[in-house]
């Protein structure tokens, strides 16, 4: 269930609550007139099926209440009562299923900007995969993949394509690619020090290095792989499954991909910088494609399922 808190203008007060009666799997409905301040206006509170929840604020941004007042939108961990367990029965689908893609852009929105603490993550975790490669540890880089936040402008991206949004795809992209350069230029430096304080050396980036030596050579399973973490990550978001994303982020070889690039770029060995740039390239790709088309796939499902239910509630 979701728990919208609303301060709606005093004359459109009768419109939104004729709206959320007549929408499906609604209840616990109240309205406390003039309880707002700033806005002015009521506070109407309702909670919602997830499966309606797109339905309902749709309807809400349509009457203008986004612009002459307020939406607010709440997860409800646990809810005790036999009508909000009606609303469910009734509303249209499996909750699990819906995507609520206000939510979603708003969501990818704020994990896409190309802020101060995104690439202070995005370095930390390109150092930390640094020297994870150098010293052949594969704990370091499962580490490093873990702390990378490049999941959230990714998903932006795939959002932005989908929900044809120009400004969120530039954000993302532009998170994307100056996140990673600021990450690989402080790497690079980073390589440096290391070599200069003798940590690091090219011995142990041109060795076998058998538990990380798959970072600078992709294959198809590179590419697989990062087309089922795509999948899976965008699922993980859709549905309010945010566990999962930790297993997304260790599925995926990007960020010890461009340290590697960074670090065989410091010790001037072009050929694993370029193996490293088409492994990073090749899982960005994968991700994006995978992403896309399971958010296109959603979209497309729930509408027929929508398209169903309205269906047998004419007979």
């Amino acid at each position: 269930m979701l728990h919208l808190r609303l301060i709606t203008p005093a004359d459109r007060s009768a419109e939104v609550v004729r709206l959320i009666e007549r929408t499906v799997g609604t209840t616990h409905l109240a309205v406390v007139p003039g309880a707002a301040r700033n806005p002015q206006g009521d506070l109407v509170l309702c909670d919602v099926a997830r499966e309606a929840g797109d339905e309902l604020i749709n309807g809400l941004r349509a009457l203008g209440i986004d612009e002459s007042g307020s939406i607010a939108v709440e997860n409800i961990d646990l809810s005790l009562s036999r009508r909000a367990d009606k609303a469910e029965e009734e509303a249209p689908g499996e909750g699990a299923d819906a995507v609520l893609w206000e939510h979603l852009t708003d969501a990818t929105h704020e994990e896409s900007t190309l802020s101060v603490t995104y690439i202070t993550f995005l370095a930390l975790a390109t150092m930390i995969a640094a020297c994870g490669v150098v010293l052949d540890n594969a704990i370091l880089i499962v580490g490093a993949m873990a702390v990378g936040p490049e999941f959230g402008p990714l998903a932006g991206f795939c959002t932005a394509l989908v929900q044809r949004a120009p400004r969120l795809a530039w954000r993302s992209l532009l998170a994307l690619i100056a996140g990673f350069a600021v990450a690989m230029l402080v790497t690079v430096a980073f390589s440096y020090f290391m070599d200069w304080v003798n940590l690091f050396e090219a011995a142990k980036l041109q060795a076998e290095r058998p538990n990380t030596n798959f970072i600078y050579r992709p294959d198809w399973f590179s590419f697989v792989v990062a087309v089922l973490a795509g999948a899976a990550g965008m699922l993980s978001l859709t549905s309010a499954k945010s566990g999962a994303l930790v297993g997304v982020a260790i599925s995926v070889t990007t960020v010890p991909a461009a340290a590697n690039a960074a670090v065989a770029f410091s010790y001037q060995d072009y050929r694993q910088a370029w193996g490293s740039a088409e492994q990073l390239l090749l899982n960005l790709l994968g991700i994006v494609l995978a992403g896309t088309l399971t958010l296109l796939l959603q979209k497309y499902l729930w509408a027929k399922q929508r398209q169903r239910a309205a269906a047998k509630s004419l007979f």
